[in-house]
């Protein structure tokens, strides 16, 4: 369920089909996100699911798979 909050969110700002967004999905190379975005994904992120990301936190994601671990794990 998390992953798939998350899918509909990176579909949205990156514009891409959530056909084409696993949980391998690499946030540079697949994404090529920027600091930018990466912010405001954050900021997305954040509000959907009542958690704060430390930006220590963030420099350890990879991929999205990374993200919605890191999120299930705070919600929990």
């Amino acid at each position: 369920m998390v992953f798939e909050k998350i899918r509909k969110i990176i579909s949205e700002k990156f514009e891409l089909s959530e056909d084409n967004i696993t949980e391998q999905t690499d946030i540079v190379e697949d994404l090529e996100a920027d600091s930018l975005d990466m912010a405001d994904l954050i900021s997305s992120l954040e509000g959907e699911f009542g958690v704060e990301i430390s930006l220590e936190d963030v420099k350890d994601f990879k991929n999205l798979g990374d993200i919605s671990n890191y999120i299930e794990s705070k919600i929990r």
